[in-house]
């Protein structure tokens, strides 16, 4: 692993933040390096502290200990995520013979300089405890690799040297800021203090030399790993080629098996990440790979966010869909009844209650394909994919050292019900539409700005589509700036054309798993009487407004049948289709035809629990300087006859309807939400959203 340090960096780090003391702004400083390297701390894991002198509101110089606090990650950490506490305090707390989670986080929260500060690491104790002034915590892949060993610590001296500790895995809080304090008072020449199936601990007196010795001792494990994969190598190749599954088929099949009905809840839907590098492909195409692979995490911090277990699944002489399909729904249910098992073993083993999780799989390695992770939202999903892409090459590795020994499933039970561990989740009452897979065809224009920004407020992940990749890219900007880039992704489409709508249908299922909401909005208007429509613009028209419906259509229908949890249609349609207008013929047949397939679509869907409902729109100008396409168009042609300005043509339209009302994207974002959510029974219906225009009325 390099060593990042600059003495210049650091000095620029030390200028950036002249108002804290200049350890704390080296803390920060080597705190980013350690957060950059994903092979040291994923996702908000690891932890650092510094231990200083800070003034109070008396002006009183008062010993602290500033340690990385809830919901900051080392990568982007700022002084704020570096709450301070009273540092003799805590360490008189050494004295107690126990104390519980609850009151140690009380402690921290009642100790700290700031009330508003983030409330600091559970590992808080074990850093004031010990003496040193700065202190590196990580859970570092190498190091974790070795411990996770049947003749751990022997490894761990061979590779690490004799300047280590080595403590048997305890449960974060007070009991292991005592052990780990009483280790290093009966070893205090040691360097680092190595904590089995979790990670390492390095110190000293200034910045740099804690966390230069952070990347020697991890330096030392990967190495030491290197030259066991030397020696191993040749064990590493396959038998045969594995069968490499269709994710278009494969993909849908799976998420539709994930998804489960809770009471409270309705059906839960589950965003998938696939992660499919060479590296893991030769990894699940090991003859050993389902006995190695499916094995325990590697720390228990990472069973909050991928279960115990993967799940495993090979489709090798599954080749059809029939029998891919029972072969994941056979895996998933043993994968639940081991769960549920584990989960009841460990409640009649510590005679205690606890309210189950659910017991789907987060990880699934599928042999051909990759990892598929699972998550509540895409950003869980991803996490859970980075945590299994170091675990299945760490677990890899392990293959070249010796056995992979796993933690005992007590510690993990406490690890996974643990309070203050879920606490991290952040769990609160889930959105109507949260992991849900939309797309939004005609994604350039002003309505589908809305229609976007709807979706996700309501936790859909987006997909935004159009033939114009400057406009989509525009509309997709402005999503990213409020909401998660993560939730919003652009698809160049044409609609018009079956090729390039399979193709992007693919990739979104490919990226996603699944599809549960289509929104075909993409359209085109052309303004001319029936004696004046040129032929070739009739049918440019048509090849959008109704041919794009079909296409789309037609292309989700098997995503839904593969998935076999419903899903929704919401055709934006035109208030045109009841009451047209004169030289909008091609506008308005081609909307009234895409109508009419909405409707057969309803009739022929229902079966697969599929609804299929229109929105019958009226006067949308623009959204957020986007501006509509169809306005685009007829906008000039009816300010000239009405000799109007775009404000006065905006305001003749609210006027004209019956409630007054000026309709904007966000209406229609409205209705296409309300339609997904599925609140009530109805599929085949229209609904205005157009101020209320009486000769539109639905009828």
């Amino acid at each position: 692993m390099k060593n990042r340090y600059d003495e210049q960096e650091a000095e620029r780090y030390v200028a950036l933040y002249p108002d804290i003391p200049k350890d704390l702004a080296l803390r920060v400083y080597t705190s980013k390096l350690i957060g950059i390297e994903s092979d040291l701390v994923l996702h908000g894991g690891g932890n650092t502290s510094v231990k200083t002198i800070m003034t109070d509101i008396l002006d009183r110089e008062l010993p602290v200990i500033c340690v990385k606090g809830s919901g900051w990650d080392l990568g982007d950490i700022e002084p704020p995520g570096l709450p301070a506490l009273e540092l003799e305090y805590l360490r008189k707390l050494r004295v107690l013979g126990a104390m519980s989670d609850e009151e140690m986080v009380n402690q921290f929260r009642t100790h700290l300089l700031e009330a508003s500060a983030p409330t600091p690491s559970i590992e808080t104790l074990v850093h004031a405890f010990l003496p040193h002034r700065f202190i590196d915590h990580t859970h570092a892949d190498a190091v974790v690799t070795l411990t996770n060993q049947l003749e751990a610590e022997q490894l761990l001296i061979q590779a690490l040297g004799d300047k280590i500790a080595v403590l048997p895995f305890i449960m974060p809080g007070f009991p292991l800021a005592k052990a780990i304090a009483d280790l290093h008072e009966a070893q205090p020449e040691a360097e680092a203090i190595i904590l089995m199936n979790h990670g390492i601990f390095t110190f000293g007196e200034d910045a740099r030399t804690s966390y230069d010795r952070m990347i020697d001792y991890v330096s030392r494990a990967e190495q030491f790993i290197a030259g066991k994969m030397a020696l191993y190598s040749s064990s590493l190749s396959s038998e045969g080629e594995p069968v490499e599954p269709d994710p278009a088929m494969i993909l849908p099949l799976l998420r539709g098996a994930l998804a489960r009905v809770d009471t409270d809840r309705g059906r839960q839907h589950f965003s998938l990440e696939v992660r499919s590098t060479p590296e893991i492909k030769a990894a699940l195409a090991r003859p050993d790979a389902e006995s190695l692979l499916v094995s325990g995490v590697l720390t228990p911090d990472h069973v909050i966010r991928t279960k115990n277990y993967p799940a495993f699944l090979d489709f090798t002489g599954a080749e059809d869909e029939e029998t891919a399909g029972t072969r994941i729904r056979t895996a998933i249910t043993l994968y639940q009844e081991r769960y549920i098992r584990y989960f009841s073993e460990q409640l009649h083993a510590k005679q205690v209650e606890r309210i189950r999780l659910d017991s789907m799989p987060r990880v699934i390695l599928v042999r051909g394909l990759g990892i598929v992770a699972v998550g509540e939202t895409p950003r869980a999903a991803g996490i859970a994919a980075d945590i299994a892409e170091h675990t299945v090459r760490a677990k890899v590795r392990s293959a070249a050292i010796g056995s992979y020994q796993e933690l005992d499933e007590s510690y993990i039970f406490d690890m996974e019900y643990w309070s203050l561990e879920q606490a991290k989740l952040g769990k609160g009452r889930p959105r109507p539409l949260q992991g849900r897979v939309a797309l939004v065809t005609g994604g350039g224009g002003a309505i589908a700005l809305g229609i976007g920004r709807q979706l996700l407020k309501a936790g859909a992940r987006v997909f935004m589509s159009d033939i114009d990749e400057v406009r989509l890219d525009k509309v997709c900007r402005k999503l990213q700036q409020q909401f998660s880039p993560e939730m919003i992704s652009p698809l160049v489409m044409d609609v018009a054309d079956p090729v390039s709508v399979r193709k992007s249908f693919a990739h979104l299922v490919a990226t996603a798993g699944g599809l549960d909401i289509l929104v075909p909005n993409a359209g085109v208007a052309h303004v001319a009487t029936l004696a004046e429509l040129d032929e070739a613009k009739f049918q440019q028209v048509i090849d959008v407004n109704l041919k794009g419906v079909f296409n789309v259509i037609k292309a989700v229908i098997p995503i839904f049948r593969r998935q076999s949890i419903g899903g929704s249609i919401v055709i934006n349609s035109s208030k045109n289709v009841f009451d047209p207008g004169a030289a909008f013929g091609a506008y308005s047949a081609s909307k009234a035809g895409a109508h009419q397939l909405g409707k057969i679509a309803a009739l022929e869907l229902a079966e697969m629990g599929v609804r299929v409902n229109m929105i019958n729109a009226d006067a949308i100008f623009d959204d957020e300087g986007i501006s509509s396409g169809l306005w685009d168009v007829v906008g000039p042609d009816r300010m000239r006859s009405r000799n109007l300005d775009p404000e006065g043509l905006k305001e003749y339209y609210r006027q004209r309807n019956l409630l007054k009302a000026a309709v904007h994207a966000d209406h229609v974002g409205n209705g296409v939400v309300f339609f997904a959510s599925e609140l009530t029974p109805t599929t085949g219906a229209t609904l205005p959203v157009d101020g209320g225009i009486p000769a539109a009325f639905p009828r």
